[in-house]
């Protein structure tokens, strides 16, 4: 794809979140078009419909989630680490991050679209099995001692992150990242048998800079 093409591409995808962002998972074409300063004609040039740009945005947010945090733990040896850091990389930002708004709105209107109930099924089964592999792994080395299946451990450990998430976002105002963060390792602690110290300051920072 020509350089141009792409960032025109990757300009509406921003615009779209944006447009999400204030018009709810209903937004309308011109919607975008308008947060982008083009024509709806434009829009469509580059993308069939509404529906498949919202698609494309909601992409970049789930490689935000699955694939680089994946990169970022890789070279982590100690399991202990590489748990702690996956969970302090899987929540939003803040209440304005507009990938995490993207995909709660997404998610709302799976009834009436499925295939965002799909992408966000994938998404979550996808985290699941990151999870479970981490905490397989550090069983096998003796580092954690689980307290029920690695399964639903992995289970519950995404919940809490989309729970949290979504609270954030929603600026509940006892809520934020880093209370967010602390809450989800309080149950980590308790089904790994592990103190899981805190996290590093390298923890508390985006992977990404998606926004």
């Amino acid at each position: 794809m020509p350089v141009g093409r792409k960032q025109r591409r990757e300009s509406l995808i921003a615009a779209a979140r944006r447009a999400v962002a204030e018009h709810g998972a209903d937004v309308r074409l011109k919607d975008v078009a308008q947060q982008a300063g083009l024509t709806s004609g434009a829009v469509l040039y580059h993308f069939p419909d509404i529906q498949t740009l919202l698609v494309e945005a909601n992409r970049a947010g789930m490689e935000r989630f699955y694939d680089e945090r994946l990169r970022t733990v890789a070279a982590i040896a100690d399991p202990a680490e590489k748990l702690v850091v996956t969970i302090a990389s899987g929540l939003p930002l803040d209440a304005d991050d507009e990938a995490v708004r993207l995909m709660c709105e997404l998610g709302g209107s799976a009834g009436r679209y499925p295939v965002y109930g799909a992408m966000l099924t994938s998404l979550y089964d996808r985290q699941v099995s990151m999870y479970q592999l981490l905490l397989e792994t550090g069983a096998a080395a003796g580092a954690f001692v689980l307290a029920r299946k690695s399964l639903a451990i992995a289970r519950n450990i995404v919940a809490l992150e989309d729970a949290y998430g979504y609270r954030m976002v929603a600026r509940h105002p006892m809520i934020d990242r880093r209370v967010a963060t602390e809450l989800i390792l309080d149950y980590a602690r308790l089904a790994t048998g592990h103190p899981l110290d805190r996290p590093r300051v390298r923890a508390d920072k985006p992977t990404h800079a998606l926004h």
